[in-house]
């Protein structure tokens, strides 16, 4: 009974029962102020059903996908008194424009340090090569150069990367630099934090910064202060509050990890124990994770570092300039270097080329969505994609019907065991329109599938923190690694195939299957998919 009523008074009392709680006497005080106002409805009416017919025209000429448009003008239409101030609540919130501004300041900032290697520059542009376009917008978009002289190391699962992440810690000697969107308590985590604490204690320093809205459910209160007093350099992004506002939704959901710039880790795989299959709540948990050794680490380094100072004391009022060189190894640029050549006399790197770029809800290009589609519409022989959530634009939902119908060989790889169940039936709503193009899809039946990866033609690969959905493509912080012609393409394709031995594959009998209430779920929340 003890046991049971200290659980209990610890549920009670937790940030995340506190904060609803919070969030819910809001939402009281607000319907009383509107019952208080309730005697100059006539008026109010009048100004608010202005408000949404000025905003319906705003909104139909903005320069955003159709879907965004649909998901507010038809509240708007059937909502007038209430739409506009949603739509204002969620598109206008200062404190979000604010931190944006914010972060695009450190990207310029961070910009300098991202020079393109004019060698590398001159031969994409001269050689036949289907990067060259790419390369250039991310390059110019996002401020991020292609490299050569980067080898690049592919992980299939999570264990493999811990396994093989354990010994570089302990090799540190200048700094580490650690970004993750979920830590939670366990065995993976403890092993990490000890080595952290023992770096820190030698010298070596660390910086941590995870997102604030996970952590409010997966780290005990003030979590942060236990770290700080082990010597760890800690920031929590965007830490859940219980106020109104709505800049909790651009999170950071972005994995990265740099040891003394010289290597960097990217991927899906966050620090808890269902990343190495340590726990098991939705079956075998499939992810993916590739380690940068070489120039591309760079790229790494300066976007944790944007984010970084974007959040600190150094931003606001008393702004202070971001001191990158530090984390910086010599100027790669100073010295011209001879890239050597693939053996099969071709006139490229031997490793390739290797690109690392971010994207995030302070921009207005859907980089990271762009890069998806070039690949996707330049693909001759086949298209390769895993991911754990499949919730699409119309761009993204031609590109799949596009390829397939040209003959082009698409294959999407699900989870079959969801951890999300509404995202999921959302996800299923999309199989009749895919398969009907031709695209064949498959679940994962032995579990979730966590990976966010897309092959094309045994040349091209991406791998890292991008879900094909609207949260990953328009709302959150996100980054990986583009890879043209690297060695590791071909262990990422094999891994593919090899996955694919454990899937099964959907057909229009095994839609009709699926029960009505969840396709119908599936159908209805697919309206708010650009909220999900």
């Amino acid at each position: 009974m003890a046991k049971l009523l200290g659980n209990l008074k610890k549920l009670i009392f937790s940030r995340l029962v506190i904060t609803v709680v919070l969030v819910a006497a809001q939402v009281f005080f607000l319907v009383e102020t509107f019952y208080w106002l309730s005697s100059y409805m006539p008026i109010i009416s009048i100004l608010l059903t202005a408000l949404s017919g000025v905003l319906l025209i705003y909104i139909v000429n903005r320069d955003i996908d159709p879907a965004f448009k649909l998901t507010w003008v038809i509240p708007l239409c059937l909502f007038p008194l209430l739409g506009g101030l949603l739509y204002l609540y969620v598109e206008g919130d200062f404190i979000t424009i604010a931190f944006k501004k914010a972060v695009n300041h450190r990207i310029e900032e961070g910009r300098p340090y991202l020079e393109q290697n004019k060698e590398i520059r001159k031969r994409l542009d001269e050689k036949t090569c289907s990067m060259s376009a790419i390369s250039r917008y991310v390059e110019h978009t996002g401020g991020f150069p292609t490299y050569s002289n980067t080898k690049v190391t592919y992980f299939s699962c999570g264990e493999d990367k811990f396994a093989d992440l354990l010994p570089e810690l302990e090799k540190a000697e200048h700094f580490i630099l650690m970004e993750y969107f979920i830590i939670y308590e366990g065995t993976i985590w403890d092993s990490i934090l000890e080595i952290l604490k023992r770096k820190a204690a030698q010298g070596v320093e660390v910086k941590l910064m995870y997102d604030g809205t996970c952590a409010i459910n997966g780290l005990p209160r003030k979590y942060e202060e236990k770290l700080k007093a082990a010597g760890i350099d800690v920031r929590v992004f965007l830490p859940a509050v219980p106020f109104f506002s709505t800049y909790q939704n651009s999170r950071d959901h972005r994995k990265i990890l740099v040891i003394d710039g010289k290597i960097a880790y990217n991927g899906g795989i966050n620090l808890a124990d269902e990343y190495a299959n340590r726990r098991h709540p939705y079956g075998h948990w499939k992810d993916t994770a590739v380690k940068l050794e070489g120039d591309a680490v760079r790229s790494y380094t300066v976007m944790f570092l944007g984010l970084w100072y974007s959040i600190g004391p150094e931003s606001g009022k008393n702004y202070v300039p971001g001191d990158y060189l530090k984390y910086l190894p010599e100027n790669i640029y100073e010295k011209k270097k001879e890239l050597p050549l693939q053996k099969n006399g071709e006139d490229m790197p031997k490793d390739g080329y290797v690109m690392p770029y971010g994207d995030g809800p302070n921009s207005r290009h859907a980089l990271a969505e762009n890069v998806y589609l070039d690949m996707m519409n330049r693909a001759n022989s086949y298209i390769h994609i895993m991911t754990p959530y499949f919730i699409n634009d119309n761009a993204t939902m031609r590109a799949f019907k596009y390829a397939a119908e040209r003959g082009t060989e698409v294959k999407l790889i699900v989870p079959h065991i969801p951890d999300k169940k509404a995202v999921y039936d959302v996800t299923r709503s999309y199989y009749p329109v895919l398969l009907r193009a031709g695209v064949k899809v498959y679940e994962y039946t032995p579990g979730f599938v966590h990976a966010k990866m897309l092959i094309s033609d045994d040349n091209k690969a991406v791998v890292g923190t991008i879900n094909f959905d609207f949260r990953s493509l328009y709302h959150h912080f996100e980054c990986a690694a583009y890879l043209y012609r690297n060695p590791a393409v071909a262990e990422i394709e094999a891994d593919f195939q090899k996955t694919l031995e454990s899937c099964q594959e959907v057909t229009m009998e095994y839609y009709q299957a699926i029960p009505w209430y969840h396709r119908l779920t599936g159908k209805v929340l697919n309206f708010f998919a650009p909220l999900l």
